[in-house]
């Protein structure tokens, strides 16, 4: 039996003996656009077999099989020329006026890909790599699919690209939690490499999916939205890797569109996202929004943005960092008509080093319905498990440790780890969400003002001998 993980290691091995490609990132999008077309091209020859009158959406002499596929094929500076002036600027210039959905997919994932490899010879060594994997084979593409989840981490350290990436033990809680069941829109506005929708797929796919019918209905239902090249070319890729033969991936800005006009027709039962924050929106894009909420932090447009796709009665799971609990003015006006549109039930409060080494920023898991306004909101604080001084890239959270957290759910009680607050306390603090575990006693109140000042006397002495060593060394004394 063949090791796909293998193959896959020998295959960058082989990459990193290329003078072109330069880094993690560079490395993961050359092989994205390489695996997107082995996989678009096993997944035509199976539709050709099932459907007499089926045609593959890729120009012939384009399609995989035909410059690809052949070991003895094209090579060196012959290969190279065909990718760089005939592949590459025939699928960037795909006939779209038919509307087909597959066709525009493919024009939008290398419009905004590159191929970064120079040696045709090294190119032709990678392609045969890649035939080993037949995607046509249910167990091949199980086992790439969980070793391209590894390739999707290593996103989070290639530069800023981990951003796209939310640790699969997150993912997978916060979509057990909502739990979306067949038939109901489920929607990531941030998509990145589709973390949480494959988690959705795959929430849903266990419960519900019985026949060749339940699978269309899901691939109907499944929507993302996704703004930068990589991570969209990716999240295509995750999907048709778990069964979504035509992805409902928009490549677009979800913030770049007037608020207003998302109307009924385009609200969802359930989102699931982990929007991006710490970065300003692009020019313009915040006067798309109302006036009092306007705004270039993004994670608060996001925020805006999803309590408006939401239906009545739909449910939300994001993440949020501690910057949008908490602040005045228009933030405190966005978290107002948060918690009077909708039920904010529950935030779990994480760890600083969840998201490291991409951010070390505090961040938070926030649960609500729309429809109804919040009368209190019950907190919970995860905890680094025991011994542990922060996540790393090494050692990140594990869905294990949300276990307790679990069983705590459906029988609320307040612990050292869980308290509530009522609505009437947070009008009052101009809304503010951004609240400490009352059961933990902040370490600096345990000291008296004179071991304060005893400790203060101590430093200064400290000082003051070291600056008279440092002035005897340099002969100042």
């Amino acid at each position: 039996m063949k090791n796909i993980g293998s193959i896959i290691k020998t295959l960058q091995n082989i990459m990193r003996k290329d003078q072109g490609v330069s880094g993690d990132a560079q490395r993961i999008e050359q092989l994205g656009w390489m695996i997107t077309l082995k996989i678009i091209d096993d997944k035509d020859k199976e539709l050709e077999l099932i459907e007499e009158s089926y045609k593959s959406v890729i120009p012939k002499e384009l399609q995989w099989r035909n410059w690809a596929a052949d070991a003895e094929g094209l090579t060196g500076d012959d290969l190279k020329l065909f990718i760089d002036q005939t592949l590459f600027p025939g699928l960037k210039e795909l006939d779209i006026s038919s509307g087909n959905k597959r066709t525009l997919i493919i024009r939008e994932i290398f419009e905004g890909t590159n191929n970064y490899m120079k040696n045709g010879t090294i190119i032709r060594q990678v392609l045969n790599q890649l035939n080993q994997i037949d995607f046509n084979i249910s167990e091949d593409r199980h086992l790439f699919g969980d070793i391209y989840e590894t390739i999707l981490k290593g996103l989070q350290s290639a530069g800023n690209y981990g951003e796209f990436y939310t640790p699969r033990a997150i993912t997978e809680f916060m979509t057990e939690i909502i739990n979306p069941r067949l038939g109901e829109k489920v929607l990531d506005p941030a998509c990145g490499t589709g973390g949480f929708l494959t988690s959705a797929i795959e929430n849903i796919r266990r419960q519900d999916v019985k026949n060749v019918n339940d699978l269309k209905i899901l691939e109907e239902t499944i929507h993302g939205m996704e703004l930068k090249p990589l991570p969209f070319m990716l999240c295509v890729t995750n999907m048709i890797l778990h069964d979504i033969e035509m992805p409902n991936i928009e490549y677009t800005d979800s913030l770049n569109r007037e608020y207003t006009s998302i109307g009924s027709k385009e609200r969802v039962d359930v989102i699931l996202a982990n929007p991006p924050f710490g970065a300003s929106v692009t020019d313009g894009v915040q006067t798309n929004f109302p006036l009092n909420f306007r705004t270039t932090e993004s994670a608060d447009l996001f925020l805006l943005l999803m309590i408006r796709y939401l239906k009545e009665g739909g449910r939300a799971a994001i993440v949020l960092p501690d910057g949008s609990l908490t602040g005045d003015g228009v933030k405190s006006r966005i978290r107002q008509e948060w918690l009077e549109k909708c039920n904010l039930h529950t935030i779990v409060r994480l760890p600083n080093s969840v998201f490291q080494p991409y951010a070390s920023v505090a961040t938070n898991l926030l649960f609500f319905t729309r429809g109804e306004s919040t009368r209190e909101i019950w907190y919970w604080e995860h905890k680094l498990p025991e011994g542990m001084k922060s996540y790393s890239k090494t050692k990140p959270i594990q869905k294990i440790e949300f276990e307790s957290l679990k069983k705590w759910w459906d029988k609320r009680e307040e612990n050292e780890q869980a308290w509530k607050i009522p609505i009437t306390t947070l009008q009052e603090n101009g809304y503010n969400l951004d609240i400490k575990n009352p059961h933990i006693q902040e370490e600096e109140h345990t000291y008296s003002s004179g071991k304060l000042l005893s400790m203060l006397h101590d430093s200064f002495t400290k000082s003051n001998d070291l600056l008279s060593k440092l002035n005897k060394e340099l002969g100042n004394e």
